[in-house]
């Protein structure tokens, strides 16, 4: 499962999720679970509403080849999805805060064991969105 903003679809993001199937050991086909935030969420982590609202976003990454299910974040909680989705690993992206001080230990409490990665940036000075939207 990985979790992210997904306003535009980018190399970076395509690299992201290619990185979290590799998580998964053969024989073992990976089933990649994609939370997208919640518009009011972006506006409160970044202080900006996304450029595509959350139904846009989420159609965006429905449509990737490399995604088998896409889910929307919780509104107030973000424990919730996460438990019900049931993912076997979490892969957050190099430069996710939000949420994941406590992740494993609030799970962990919930009687959720699970896997925590951090995946490494793909061009990370160049597949930004805001630094896509500046070049246009």
């Amino acid at each position: 499962m990985v979790f992210g903003t997904f306003d535009g679809l980018h190399q970076g993001h395509l690299n992201f999720f290619k990185q979290a199937q590799k998580l998964v050991k053969r024989p073992l086909k990976p089933f990649l679970i994609v939370s997208v935030a919640r518009d009011k969420n972006v506006k409160q982590i970044k202080g900006k509403r996304p450029f595509l609202n959350e139904k846009k976003r989420m159609a965006l990454v429905r449509n990737c080849p490399l995604v088998d299910k896409v889910v929307l974040s919780g509104a107030r909680d973000h424990l919730p999805h996460i438990i019900k989705e049931s993912p076997d690993i979490i892969a957050l992206g190099y430069d996710q805060k939000a949420y994941v001080k406590n992740l494993k230990k609030d799970l962990k409490s919930r009687g959720i064991e699970i896997k925590l990665a951090r995946l490494k940036p793909y061009k990370e000075k160049l597949y930004k969105n805001h630094l896509i939207r500046a070049q246009k």
